[in-house]
């Protein structure tokens, strides 16, 4: 009987938290998934139900697979190169340098600005003529480029600031995996004159495996559901070069007011971030080491 009044006491404490669980996430969830079998209902005319029709529409629609082709394109750039450089950035001041809580301090800073700040300070770096790095340059001699303005150039700008914007993030889960390895392994391996780069591949890699797990599910949510930058800086142009899905997800919604389709980009959305964490964990997961 005490047995069954704490698991009811227990219940009760995470009911809260179950409420919004499901209003909040499994709900949506069901319903976007119900409202893409359904039509957008219009004046005069309620919502059918329409099959795969919606689905149908988004394998002949170009704009989709133009913008999940740079939607991809942005993964692939954006996650590795974030993973590197806040790795990279981790190591540096994890070291008993000059200056070590000044540069931890400048990594991070680009984390705590605003979005919608960050793509307003880099479209002052990316505007024609007179911006910053046309002025650099201009002063090495290379001609200027229309940085936002070219459509093969304007996927790779808005990477960039991306990448600008997540690696001092990602780098605090680094940092604070290396502070808790124990000082004896580096102490073991300078006593076997291993190197700095064959230490940090065969000691510190392994060991830092569940942190990347953790950083690689983030940062692979993080490039799909991009939408900021794009918004102020480019509005998915020039033609679409520069349009990533879930920004197209919201011209479909809001912008073209056709809430059906949208649901479908929003399922396709969902499934892609779902087998992108499953396929993470389960092939990742085994090359981790817990202590």
């Amino acid at each position: 009987m005490n047995v069954s009044l704490r698991q009811i006491h227990a219940y009760l404490l995470l009911a809260p938290a179950f409420v919004f669980l499901i209003g909040f996430t499994h709900y949506p969830a069901v319903a976007t998934l119900l409202d893409s079998f359904m039509s957008t209902p219009r004046a005069g005319r309620a919502s059918v139900f329409v099959g795969l029709e919606n689905y149908q529409v988004m394998i002949e629609d170009p704009i989709f697979w133009r913008s999940l082709t740079n939607n991809l394109w942005f993964a692939l750039a954006t996650i590795p190169a974030s993973i590197a450089i806040s790795i990279a950035m981790a190591l540096w001041v994890n070291e008993r340098i000059a200056g070590r809580q000044f540069l931890r301090m400048s990594y991070f800073l680009p984390t705590v600005l605003p979005m919608i700040a960050v793509a307003n300070i880099w479209i002052f770096f990316y505007t024609p003529g007179y911006g910053l790095i046309n002025q650099i340059l201009q002063i090495l001699g290379l001609p200027g480029q229309n940085w936002l303005g070219d459509p093969q150039l304007a996927l790779g700008a808005v990477i960039v600031v991306a990448i600008w914007k997540e690696a001092g993030f990602f780098m605090i889960f680094y940092l604070a995996a290396l502070q808790t390895l124990s000082p004896s392994y580096r102490e073991a391996a300078q006593i076997e004159g291993a190197s700095n780069w064959y230490f940090f591949r065969r000691v510190q890699w392994p060991l830092l495996m569940p942190t990347t797990i953790f950083v690689l599910v983030n940062a692979a949510i993080n490039a799909f559901r991009m939408v900021d930058h794009i918004f102020v800086m480019t509005k998915g142009g020039p033609d679409n070069a520069s349009s990533l899905l879930l920004f197209y997800l919201y011209e479909v919604g809001f912008k073209f007011w056709d809430p059906s389709y949208a649901s479908t980009l929003t399922a396709v959305l969902l499934a892609i971030l779902a087998t992108v964490g499953l396929l993470q964990f389960f092939l990742l997961d085994r090359r981790a080491h817990y202590r």
